[in-house]
């Protein structure tokens, strides 16, 4: 097998074209020839010059690009949302570093496909050439997949390059994490989908072709439309590609794309999410400290964009009902009823009616006195008892049900409440009286 052959996998990330010839506007109607292949994957940059929106990473000083202009590049990963370029920096990656380029899905491909490029890549260091291995959505291979990686890094028999939308801190293991640079890449800004489009539309040789006969008027995009395919692609390049190609294909004589041409193309808005991903996290995470920091409309606001990206219901109501023990506790102590309240309307009605009854609790919360005074009495009584020896329990409260008990002390010294107060009984362990974990409670509001 010839060592230099190329994995025969398709291609993830689109973040931009040919160098820019004019500004937005026409392609010229004379052309003959269509180009092959979706839009997409036409524009892929093929140097990282070309690469739009990642400058951090691909600027001239920025230092990803000059070690690998240095001729040494280093095993890394690329973290960031889909269609931000992660794919087309690998690539230009392995143009720039001249070493042969290897790709593998983790998705579809396992261990048998790495130990082929294993093997190919072995046989090029033994004749002095480098090979960059290039595995989409490493994340998804599981931990003896990704171990089997470790000793080929390691000796350098490739370079690993891997990809991937989920949290790499959380999904990737940590001893193949360890030998790896971490790199973030940007979700893709208006300016930068912008260019992207223009390119589409003004690029002659790869950009998005016109009806080929005569009289093909130029093709153009008008600002309406440009916006709603910058809001549908939600920082995604290739979804903004895939809607300029589609909107084009409308338009077999030529002309101006409008906006509900556009939208004819482009369908309903996708909003970026996934409920098993960083993105999860991310919304719920804002959902909390908005709710935390007292601010009803942000807390209406990340619940919307919860609900618009598919999210089950239970899980927010299952936040909901934690938030009113963290972050509002003892200062309103009914914010826990209304909160199971909510979470029980969610079973008992489900979606998507069960949002009101969610957007009531949220804004219920948000609108609450804070208090953290039990959440961090609690986190002071569980951080005791992980460094303390277990002192055992006063003889005083010891539960005393048999004459065996009894005689044993069991229950001696003490004396009910409702009897003889609380001042004649000690309940904490004689070694931690001291102790006081509930600290600046609030007054109790019924």
């Amino acid at each position: 097998m010839d060592p230099d052959q190329p994995s025969l996998l398709q291609p993830d990330d689109a973040s931009a074209g040919a160098p820019p010839t004019s500004p937005r506007g026409s392609v010229d109607p004379a052309r003959r020839t269509a180009p092959i292949g979706p839009l997409a994957d036409r524009m892929r940059p093929r140097t990282l010059e070309e690469v739009v929106g990642q400058e951090r990473l691909t600027a001239p000083d920025a230092p990803l690009r000059a070690a690998i202009e240095s001729g040494q590049p280093h095993s890394l990963i690329l973290w960031g949302p889909p269609g931000v370029g992660k794919t087309t920096i690998a690539r230009a990656i392995a143009n720039t570093s001249d070493a042969s380029f290897e790709q593998l899905n983790a998705v579809t491909d396992g261990i048998k496909d790495l130990r082929a490029v294993i093997e190919r890549a072995e046989q090029r260091q033994r004749m002095g050439r480098r090979t960059l291995l290039f595995v989409d959505e490493v994340a998804r291979w599981n931990k003896a997949q990704q171990d089997a990686l470790l000793p080929y890094v390691e000796s350098g028999v490739v370079v690993l390059v891997g990809a991937t939308t989920e949290h790499p801190g959380r999904e990737i293991n940590r001893a193949l994490m360890s030998r790896l640079k971490l790199y973030t890449l940007d979700e893709l800004g208006e300016d930068a989908l912008r260019e992207i489009a223009e390119r589409a539309l003004t690029d002659p040789e790869r950009g998005v072709p016109t009806e080929l006969h005569d009289g093909a008027a130029p093709l153009e995009l008008s600002d309406e439309a440009f916006e709603h395919l910058l809001l549908h692609a939600g920082g995604d390049a290739r979804v903004l590609l895939n809607g300029v190609e589609a909107a084009a294909a409308l338009l077999p004589d030529g002309g101006c794309i409008t906006l509900e041409l556009a939208q004819q193309a482009s369908g309903s808005r996708r909003l970026a999410h996934d409920k098993a991903g960083e993105m999860h996290y991310d919304l719920a995470s804002a959902l909390i400290k908005s709710i935390r920091g007292s601010d009803p409309d942000a807390t209406l606001y990340w619940m919307a964009r919860l609900e618009a990206g598919g999210e089950d219901p239970a899980f927010v109501a299952r936040r909901l009902v934690v938030s009113a023990s963290e972050e509002v506790g003892l200062a309103a102590p009914g914010a826990l009823a209304v909160a199971v309240a909510g979470f029980e309307a969610v079973k008992s009605i489900g979606p998507p009616e069960c949002w009101i009854n969610l957007a009531a609790v949220g804004c219920y919360l948000a609108t609450c006195p804070k208090s953290w005074a039990s959440y961090q009495g609690w986190a002071r009584a569980k951080a005791l008892v992980a460094e303390d020896p277990a002192y055992p329990v006063p003889p005083q409260l010891r539960n005393a049900t048999t004459d065996i008990d009894r005689q044993a002390g069991a229950g001696e010294g003490y004396v009910h409440p409702a009897q003889g107060g609380t001042d004649v009984v000690e309940y904490l362990p004689e070694e931690i009286r001291h102790q006081r974990f509930l600290q600046d409670a609030p007054p109790s509001r019924h």
